[in-house]
């Protein structure tokens, strides 16, 4: 069983920045393929960001050049720096970890909005 905990959501303003955090357990996180994924009302869940054990990332379409993953394996830890943030970010962000199974954490929700 992995447990994995999201932070660093909150409110910002349109063409503002937030960085979130995500903390997993267990002895082999640099074994994870880690994503980040968002769902706004009304809509489907979709991934916006994955970087695998060895650190090839990928992004969805809407959030290239404006988003970047990254990890910490010293730390268990994944990141979403998030950058010129839109309203149409707003969403409750997901974190994700696959090792022998799909975990999800709880979501942290981000507010774009003046």
């Amino acid at each position: 069983q992995v447990h994995v905990v999201e932070s660093g959501g909150g409110l910002v303003q349109p063409g503002g920045s937030l960085r979130l955090s995500c903390a997993a357990s267990g002895t082999f996180f640099s074994a994870y393929d880690m994503g980040w994924y968002r769902q706004a009302p009304g809509k489907q869940r979709e991934r916006v960001a994955f970087i695998t054990s060895g650190g090839v990332t990928n992004y969805a379409d809407s959030v290239k050049g404006r988003f970047t993953i990254s990890r910490n394996n010293a730390q268990n830890t994944v990141y979403l720096q998030m950058n010129s943030l839109k309203p149409e970010d707003t969403a409750v962000y997901y974190c994700h970890a696959d090792y022998g199974g799909r975990y999800w954490g709880q979501g942290t929700q981000v507010t774009v909005s003046s």
